[in-house]
Formats: C-alpha cells, structure tokens, sequence
C-alpha cells in the first residue's frame, strides 16, 4: 500500500506515439515543441514539484492572501501534498479533515474538533478556547482534563439534530478566532470533500460551509475533490473558489525527471532498450505511480547500473503483486454498472463510451444507467471526462484489470 498512493493512476495510450515523445528528449537535432527543455525544469526540486511549479506558485499565493481554494486532481496526482506545502510556504497552522471518515454531522464535528484540538495544543491557546466554551459553547463542548495534565477539547454528545447543528456552527467560529488569536494564517483542507454529500442530502451543511467559507477572513479553505467536481454548480452562491486543476503531467517531463532521479543512484535506463518507453507508458503522467516504480527499480539489483526493459516488467509486475488486494477491493465496492464499464474501458479504450457500437458491443445498459456510471467514476476519480477521451485515471489500476482480464 505504501509503494503507490490512493489507488493508482490512467494507463491507455498507444505505445509508439508516446515512445516517439519520449525519444524526442534525446534527439537533439530535432526538437519536439511538446518536450520541456531541461534547463526550464527545476530537477532539484521534489518530485512533488516537478512539473507543478505553476500550480505550486498559484496555491501559494492564494494562501498568502488568505484565500480559498478547490484542488481538483485524481487520487495520487498530489493535490495534498502540494497544499502542505504552500501551507508551510506562507507559514500557515495546517488542518486536516478526511471526509471520506465523515459518516453524518456528529461524525464531521468530531473530526473537526479532534482537528483543531491537535492543531492548537498550547496552553495560550486553551484560554480563549475556555472564554468560546462559556460564551457560546456551553453544553456543547468541554476542555476535558487527561491523565498527561493536557486539556483537551471534547464535544459533548448532542441530544438533538438543532444541538447538533449548533455544535458545528460555533466550532467554525471558533476556528476564526483561533486564527486571529494567534496572529498566523490558518489553512484547513477538506479532503475528498464531495463525500458529505452521502449523507448530506439536501445539501444544507454544505451550503452553510460555503457560506463560512465566503465569510471567515482569517482561515483559507481548501477542498480537495476529484477533476468532476470543477463542473458542478459553481455558478451557485458560495461556490466562488479559485480552481485549481491537476492533470497528468506531460510524459517529457516524467522521462527527464525519472533520468535524472535515477542517476544520482548511479542509475540510468539502457539506451539500445525500450526500458524508458515503458517505464512512461506505465505511469501516463501519474506522480503517485512514478514514484513508486522509481522506489522499486532502486531496490532491484542491476549490476552494471543498466536498467533494461526487462528491469522495468518485473518492478512494474511487484507493484501489481503488491496491489492486487487492493485493486480487487476497490473493484468490488463499484457497483455492477459502474465495475462493467471500467473493465470494457481498461481493455477498449474509446472516447465514445456512449455510441450505440460500444455500448452493443461491451453490453452496457443505455440511457441514463450508463450516464449514472460514467458520472460515478468520474466522481471516484477512476476516469477521466471527454477532455481526456475517458481514459482510466488509474494507470497500475488499469493495467492490472487488463492482465486480469486478458
């Protein structure tokens, strides 16, 4: 679980186009417009970074003016960690909250709660958490006394959906003043934000989160969310964030990184093999993907530092051995139309999954089942929209369900 993050990335395209941008790198006498000159790639930065440098710059500035973001991006594209980073850029307090663990609106006060509990843990910062409590929390949370001699900050358990309620108004408030209290900008990320709409289902935490959102001056919201999200309602109120989308990155940019990461491991792919074709090929431009193939080759043994195709089959095979529980989890949470169509796309790519061909010829249903299932792995972050011809997202995913498949 360690080698890849999320669920992995989107595999499909055809070998020799992608083999001929690759080996553009290498032709100096005739350059490819598409290839990122070394000299304007920053190889020194962290992998994270490496082809973000714009989108790292843009979130920056919006933290430093204590603004709000949606980062939009699939599973492994590193839409956290590149928040943490210019969290800690603009020397802002991070929060973190996983929606995915948010079950109902106890469960997201809780988490809050333990959020910021964590977040401002110094004995100043219990003070104004006290004068909160008697003023506007009372009966709803409580500094509690540990064994350690550390307060800690506790809800106390609702009687009624309106305490309920009241409980998360207030503890946003809190956030606030936290922030202005210390002086320092405060940033909390609402990972995989969408997820509170599973239980919230006319939409009213949401919307007055929102509202919080457009209101609070001193706390940056950033949700994180899947490349769907960037299309839906944001002509609405309270839904006026800046976007901030993370595609794959440009297949140049992965060669001439994953080159030169591995040569500074006395490392580097055999120039008379197609090793660096497939190890591009294989991640399609994802960051979480790459970076674990590139872990796997340093730990194989290569004695003459030649990395050679068959280095690059047997890492990417122990990624797929490592992973299979995983994957096989994951495909059996989709629902039967949802898992039916990312199985005809990992073995048929097309970028018409709606013609009356592809659905006749896979078995798909019609109308609006097949609509409802394409909407709901673009949602899970498995596939792309039409702008990337519905490619799986996954790319280890991907090849894994066609060898299984096959």
């Amino acid at each position: 679980m360690k080698e890849s993050t999320d669920a992995r990335a989107m595999l499909n395209f055809s070998t020799d186009s992608r083999a001929d941008k690759v080996n553009g790198l290498r032709d100096s006498q005739a350059p490819n417009q598409n290839v990122i000159p070394v000299n304007l790639l920053n190889l020194s930065a962290p992998f994270e970074l490496v082809g973000r440098q714009a989108q790292f710059q843009r979130i920056t500035q919006v933290l430093a003016h204590d603004g709000d973001l949606l980062i939009a991006g699939v599973p492994g594209s590193g839409r956290r960690t590149l928040v943490r980073r210019a969290a800690q850029e603009v020397g802002a307090q991070i929060l973190e909250v996983d929606c995915i663990r948010v079950t109902d609106g106890q469960r997201f006060v809780q988490l809050l709660c333990e959020s910021i509990d964590q977040t401002f843990q110094t004995a100043a910062a219990r003070s104004p958490m006290q004068e909160w409590i008697e003023g506007k929390a009372c009966g709803l949370f409580v500094l509690k006394d540990e064994a350690s001699g550390r307060q800690r900050l506790k809800p106390v358990r609702p009687e009624s959906q309106e305490q309920q309620w009241r409980a998360f108004e207030v503890l946003l408030h809190l956030l606030q003043q936290l922030a202005e209290f210390s002086g320092k900008r405060v940033v909390l990320i609402l990972e995989s934000f969408p997820h509170i709409r599973s239980w919230d289902r006319n939409g009213i935490w949401e919307t007055f989160l929102r509202n919080e959102i457009q209101r609070q001056t001193q706390v940056s919201y950033v949700l994180i969310a899947t490349i769907a999200e960037i299309s839906i309602h944001l002509d609405e109120p309270g839904n006026n964030l800046e976007i901030v989308q993370l595609a794959p990155l440009a297949d140049d940019v992965v060669a001439t990184w994953v080159q030169e990461g591995l040569h500074t491991e006395g490392l580097t792919f055999d120039p008379r093999s197609q090793a660096l074709e497939i190890f591009v090929n294989a991640v399609q431009g994802h960051l979480g993907d790459a970076s674990a193939l590139v872990r796997r080759l340093k730990s194989l043994r290569v004695s003459d530092g030649l990395i050679r195709d068959w280095h690059v089959q047997q890492a990417i095979q122990e990624l797929l051995a490592d992973l299979s529980m995983v994957f096989e989890s994951l495909l059996m949470l989709l629902p039967a139309n949802q898992a039916h169509l990312l199985e005809s796309l990992a073995l048929d790519p097309t970028d018409k999954p709606q013609s009356r061909d592809y659905i006749h010829k896979h078995y798909l249903s019609r109308g609006g089942s097949l609509q409802g299932a394409i909407a709901g792995l673009q949602h899970k972050g498995l596939i792309y929209g039409a702008e990337q011809g519905y490619r799986l997202a996954l790319p280890l995913f991907a090849l894994w369900l066609r060898q299984r498949l096959s």
